[in-house]
């Protein structure tokens, strides 16, 4: 995980949760985290790692992560064991 991925995880489990964090970001952290992207029709997009799987529809405009989607991101990195 490199220096951006580490201020993500950060800034995803700090308070108040990010409210303009981009997409590209939070889909490279869970990359960099080990979870296995698999694209399915339109935009949605599922993560897979250990069993656990979470999936997402990809942002369109504006391209950032919605509230609901962090709380998502959080649940399923501490499943798989990824915290800050």
């Amino acid at each position: 995980m490199n220096n951006k991925q580490k201020k993500t995880l950060v800034a995803l489990f700090g308070s108040p949760p990010p409210r303009d964090m981009p997409w590209e970001d939070l889909e490279s952290l869970l990359k960099a985290a080990g979870a296995v992207m698999t694209e399915g029709d339109g935009s949605r997009v599922k993560f897979d790692m250990n069993g656990v799987t979470v999936a997402f529809h990809r942002p369109h405009k504006p391209k950032t992560v919605r509230s609901y989607q962090v709380q998502i991101a959080c649940e399923f990195l501490e499943c798989i064991g990824v915290k800050p």
